[in-house]
């Protein structure tokens, strides 16, 4: 069976021209949500996940629909895999029952974790040069210059990558309560000069 999935961000916007290009793909069931895609509690996206069946095809209008990052789709697909359904992006022009659209998706799969071992290993670069400048890593009452610069652009990354408090602070080898205390001061800086 052909499965839709649409989804809008707010409740004050319209599903009606994914649901059109949807039931044109031939879908016969659609789950429709209107909420966030960063939100993860997706009542409908779970639904729909308990609900697969053997041979189903799950049909998107964008990927951008479903996934709320390279990350969360991968992931998302991965489940489509263990069930054995295939899934279809219309817009994106993707089909994982096609050995192309496999080849799209884990090309995209492969780019999501180069990024994200690229993030890793400029933050490593970046404590090895505060190393060598006699900058000790590691638990202490404030952060480097260096480690400011790293700890605010992972935390930035974070929901756009699914990184966690706990890798961020475990990378900078620093606790959490340093994180949030820069991340405070850091927001406190921004509103002042954008003042």
């Amino acid at each position: 069976m052909k499965i839709g999935y649409a989804r809008v961000s707010t409740t004050d916007q319209n599903l009606d021209m994914q649901l059109r290009e949807l039931e044109k793909a031939g879908c016969e069931k659609i789950y429709k949500e209107k909420l966030s895609g960063k939100n993860t509690e997706r009542p409908e996206l779970q639904k729909l996940l308990s609900e697969l069946r053997k041979g189903d095809q799950v049909v998107v209008w964008k990927l951008d629909r479903i996934g709320r990052s390279i990350k969360n789709l991968i992931d998302i697909v991965d489940q489509f895999k263990a069930h054995e359904v295939d899934f279809i992006s219309l817009h994106n022009q993707i089909d994982t029952s096609t050995p192309t659209g496999r080849f799209t998706f884990n090309l995209f799969a492969a780019l999501a974790e180069f990024e994200r071992e690229m993030i890793v290993e400029r933050t490593m670069a970046g404590l090895k040069a505060s190393k060598e400048k006699g900058i000790k890593a590691g638990r202490k009452p404030g952060l480097t210059p260096d480690n400011q610069k790293t700890a605010k652009r992972a935390y930035r990354m974070k929901t756009k990558e699914n990184y966690s408090i706990a890798e961020i602070v475990e990378i900078l080898k620093i606790g959490k309560s340093t994180l949030y205390r820069y991340l405070k001061y850091m927001e406190a800086q921004e509103k002042d000069q954008s003042q």
